[in-house]
């Protein structure tokens, strides 16, 4: 299993930027891909962003050409680096790990969540 510690939400001006940060810890060598998923009041979790393994990234068309996923595999860490935020991408933002249980199957994990908010 793998623990995920998320950092670095908060409260940023339309037009700012914010980093978020993703540690994992446990049995990284386990973990597939990992990515953002954002939760809005009211509204479902929807994705954000994902990086693979190997380092192939997928993003929501809503935040692309503005968010960019990364990761650091010595530190097993991914960012996300939000830039012309907005108030429409406030929201709660978690961290995901999809986890190899066994060779034909996975699990998600999540982390605790970190608020952002973009004040108009």
């Amino acid at each position: 299993q793998v623990q995920l510690v998320e950092s670095g939400g908060g409260l940023v001006q339309a037009g700012g930027s914010l980093r978020l940060s993703c540690a994992a810890s446990g049995s990284t060598s386990r973990i597939n891909s990992m990515g953002w998923y954002r939760q809005a009041p009211g509204k479902q979790r929807e994705l954000a962003a994902t990086i693979t393994s190997g380092g192939s990234t997928n993003y929501a068309d809503s935040v692309k050409g503005r968010f960019t996923i990364s990761r650091d595999a010595a530190k097993n860490t991914v960012y996300l680096q939000m830039n012309s935020l907005k108030p429409e991408d406030t929201a709660v933002y978690y961290c995901n790990a999809d986890y190899r249980t066994t060779p034909w199957g996975t699990r998600d994990y999540w982390g605790q969540g970190t608020q952002v908010t973009v004040s108009s």
